[in-house]
């Protein structure tokens, strides 16, 4: 047993300042099927996925309302409810689904309590711990979409407000309504767009929440160079690089399987060398 994987090793996270977590997460978008559409193929294997995270030291789960829709929450319930005192539940709203692969934006205020309130009700809470906008609307202002989670917030259904897919410019048009206290952004060894984001969040005591985190990783020489020196798969070697790169960095990767999910956790125990890290960094 005392060679069985576990979150704590990737170290610990204050979310808002009074939410302590590991800082190896679990993305709960891949328990859901095809296309993040509709039921997983194997509704036991989902809920006995999320039972293991939480066995291995998992203390944070993303998810979003859009996710299935509603699927990924309603498993998270039905799995771990009631929930362990130290989980912290992270759930998003912003985005609506018309089929597998289909994402549309929808900030209306009237459609994000909506969205909120469905989140509370599935996944069994009277408090959101962290709250997401899922992504910004151009067709609704930002204040409007904002002030709304703000509403929630001061009505106890939210006790934090994070953002996803967010530009520096709309991060800091939020920060003037709310403290906003994690950033979730595309971010893998492949796609560093939001390397300034990253910074940003480090020096702000952001929690900083990549999503695709294991994405683009095979063609990378020096993940692979270090994969074999380590003797495990070139997935690990990125979860490991990630959380040696920054310490603002909040890893969710995501998966069905309780299989991966063990070599996922077990990547917080790698270590790199500093030639390791900069190569990986260079794009090498």
């Amino acid at each position: 047993m005392g060679s069985e994987p576990s979150a704590t090793a990737a170290g610990t996270i204050d979310v808002g300042g009074d939410l302590t977590v590991n800082r190896l997460g679990f993305g709960a978008m891949r328990i859901t099927g095809q296309g993040i559409w509709g039921d997983p193929p194997d509704r036991e294997q989902a809920r006995a996925t999320l039972r293991r995270a939480v066995e291995l030291g998992i203390n944070f789960i993303d998810t979003a309302d859009s996710y299935g829709p509603e699927v990924s929450e309603t498993l998270i319930a039905e799995a771990l409810y009631p929930y362990p005192d130290d989980l912290v539940i992270a759930t998003k709203g912003g985005l609506t689904r018309s089929g597998p692969n289909k994402w549309d934006q929808d900030g209306r205020p009237a459609h994000l309590r909506e969205a909120c309130e469905g989140s509370l009700r599935r996944l069994r809470l009277d408090q959101i711990p962290l709250y997401q906008f899922h992504a910004p609307d151009a067709r609704v202002p930002l204040a409007d979409s904002i002030g709304t989670l703000v509403e929630m917030k001061a009505e106890g259904k939210i006790r934090h407000i994070g953002v996803s897919n967010f530009s520096e410019e709309q991060l800091r048009e939020a920060q003037t309504l709310t403290p906003v206290v994690s950033v979730q952004n595309r971010y893998n060894v492949g796609d560093r767009s939001s390397e300034s984001m990253l910074d940003l969040c480090s020096q702000e005591g952001i929690a900083f929440i990549p999503w695709a985190p294991i994405q683009q990783t095979d063609d990378k020489a020096a993940v692979r160079v270090a994969a074999e020196r380590l003797g495990v798969d070139p997935r690990q070697v990125v979860l490991a690089w990630m959380l040696q790169h920054s310490s603002a960095m909040l890893p969710i990767p995501g998966t069905g399987s309780p299989k991966h999910l063990e070599a996922n956790v077990a990547a917080a125990s790698l270590s790199l060398t500093g030639q390791e890290q900069s190569a990986i960094a260079s794009g090498g």
